[in-house]
């Protein structure tokens, strides 16, 4: 199915694809860019939908995962934003002691660390790190979406491993 065509079959459920966002974002403008942005998941996956299979279906795993992956990018994005609590002058006293020599070793330490696993492992760790998906990061190294969640899984154990002094003060 080309792009035109699936456009054409896709835009029949935008309606309930609609209300099917609302129940996830309960805001209006929240649920219209989530439904814009599994319809141009849609399209630009299209091919690898198997015709005849049910459109709506898909489009719904599509936006519940969207969805999910955009819930855990806020996550983080808020645990980075500091407030004014974190920037007090008690805060700052505590951190400023630990900033420049230990974040040298650390960084350090994590290179090494990276360096010392196989390609296989930390590539597919690297990119999960930099924000691929598994799927992008499967089509790029041309592996199955199992193995890349294998071996980013792997590449965890072994940092642990390697970075074992540093438990319950980062986490991984």
């Amino acid at each position: 199915m080309d792009q035109l065509e699936f456009s054409r079959n896709a835009d029949e459920h935008a309606t309930s694809l609609h209300l099917h966002a609302m129940r996830f974002t309960k805001d209006e403008d929240e649920a219209k860019d989530l439904v814009q942005d599994t319809l141009l998941k849609g399209i630009r996956f299209c091919h690898n939908f198997d015709a005849g299979t049910n459109i709506k279906g898909w489009l719904y795993v599509i936006m519940r995962n969207t969805f999910i992956n955009n819930y855990r990018k806020d996550q983080k994005r808020n645990e980075l934003i500091t407030t004014e609590e974190d920037i007090s002058s008690a805060h700052l006293l505590k951190s400023s002691s630990k900033n420049a020599s230990e974040g040298k070793f650390v960084m350090g330490d994590i290179q090494k660390a990276l360096s010392s696993i196989h390609p296989n492992y930390s590539i597919p760790f690297q990119r999960y790190f930099e924000g691929y998906k598994y799927h992008e990061i499967a089509e790029e190294l041309g592996i199955p979406i199992g193995t890349v969640k294998t071996h980013i899984h792997q590449a965890r154990i072994e940092l642990k491993k390697y970075l074992k002094n540093y438990r319950g003060n980062y986490t991984l």
